[in-house]
């Protein structure tokens, strides 16, 4: 292990981190978690840079997962979960059109990873790494991507009648809540994954960002969201539920934190979430230790306000964090409630199978503490096919109007259209 002070690098922070991730792009797998030096209720991800060239047994299902994290280590390991892997823990299946076609799951041990620390880098790995990344070219921002045009996957026609069509799911009992979602894409692509990624970081800064590449697939991540974190025996998990755009001016951006804060609607889908998330958790906490710190906490990101609350509970100290994961997985701030049942009525509604979207990217430690993310507010992309796309949605309620329910899909859009120059083509 090398401790690299920021004085010795005789280069800025953000050109390390540059180089650093144009270096990374190269190897078989490579993972990146980036917290923006944003301050975040209970924190927010640990700034890592992990990666592996050679091919190594990696679990392909949850069980074994479990199995993989009881080899002996002692290096993070890195990975995803996609939405997908619900088939795997309720009778559920997803047939729509995939145009990424992510394994359901993967996780792999770093050969050289990089802690980013307040002192300086730490550096893990054989010598010569800390040469080998500051001798790479950085491609200019700038140019990384021309897209005139994103293409819907559901027409906006279409999303309107989901929207009315879920309203009546929900006033036949069916579900209270339901997240709809719907995807943007464009092919034959061509663009550069990690210029683009640090042009989205730019347009967008979060603390649960996160660069992931699965051979020729990347996930550009401008995550706001944590899903679940183990620290010991505390889980935490911090669900989204409520948006509103930013002011263009202070007056009026207090005025629309307030009329956020004061929304009938949103406290409601925030509050049916907590409950669910609170239920999930319930299954492997110890009795009576499940606990709500935070309810309906505001936040400000770039482009909108989120409402945030947070989650606690103490895991039983006989089960381990894939019994976690079975517990939580997927989260309820991209489902809605009750989870099956809204499940089974997004495989109905939506368009596009959600693979990575709304899973979870992260890591997890050699004792086992670990932090996922909720992947949304990300570009993915088929290098092989040139296959780009991005996915949104919001939460349905019986109150809910479809056209704004449309609105707040494109206002999530916003910085990812900004990166790509391009516009919504109906």
């Amino acid at each position: 292990m090398l401790v690299v002070p920021f004085s010795a690098l005789l280069i800025s922070p953000d050109d390390f981190r540059a180089k650093a991730l144009f270096w990374a792009a190269r190897f078989r797998y490579c993972a990146y978690y980036e917290p923006n030096g944003l301050a975040y209720p209970q924190g927010p991800f640990a700034q890592l840079l992990a990666v592996r060239t050679t091919e190594a047994p990696s679990p392909t299902t949850l069980a074994e997962l479990r199995t993989w994290l009881q080899l002996p280590r002692q290096v993070p390991v890195c990975g995803f979960l996609t939405y997908d892997v619900k088939n795997q823990i309720e009778a559920l299946h997803s047939a729509h059109f995939d145009g990424l076609c992510w394994p359901e799951l993967h996780f792999f041990e770093p050969e050289i990873w990089l802690h980013w620390r307040p002192e300086g880098v730490e550096i893990n790995g054989p010598d010569g790494v800390l040469e080998d990344i500051l001798a790479t070219e950085i491609l200019p921002v700038e140019e990384s991507v021309s897209v005139t045009a994103m293409h819907p996957r559901m027409s906006k026609p279409d999303y309107l009648a989901a929207v009315a069509s879920v309203r009546e799911e929900i006033l036949d009992g069916e579900v209270y809540e339901l997240n709809l979602c719907q995807e943007f894409y464009a092919e034959q692509v061509s663009l550069d994954p990690v210029s683009t990624f640090l042009r989205l970081n730019r347009a967008s800064p979060t603390p649960f960002a996160s660069f992931y590449k699965w051979h020729d697939r990347y996930l550009l991540c401008a995550s706001p969201e944590r899903f679940l974190r183990q620290n010991g025996l505390q889980l935490l998990s911090q669900p989204i539920k409520g948006t509103i755009r930013r002011g263009a001016s202070p007056t009026e951006d207090i005025e629309l934190k307030s009329l956020l804060f004061n929304d009938e609607k949103e406290r409601a889908e925030n509050l049916m979430i907590v409950d669910l998330v609170r239920n999930d958790l319930s299954r492997v906490a110890q009795t009576g230790s499940v606990q709500v710190p935070e309810l309906f906490g505001l936040y400000p990101f770039r482009h909108v306000w989120q409402m945030i609350s947070t989650v606690t509970a103490l895991r039983r100290p006989d089960l381990d964090a894939v019994d976690v994961l079975l517990a939580a997985f997927p989260m309820g701030s991209m489902t809605g409630a009750p989870k099956v049942r809204a499940m089974q009525l997004i495989e109905h509604y939506e368009h596009t199978r959600r693979g990575l979207y709304s899973g979870c990217v992260g890591y997890i430690w050699p004792a086992g503490d670990f932090d996922f993310n909720v992947v949304i507010r990300s570009l993915q992309y088929n290098a092989g096919t040139g296959y780009l796309s991005f996915q949104v949605g919001s939460a349905i309620t019986y109150d809910s109007e479809p056209q704004r329910e449309y609105d707040e899909c494109l206002l999530k859009a916003r910085a990812m259209l900004e990166v790509l120059g391009a516009v919504v083509q109906q």
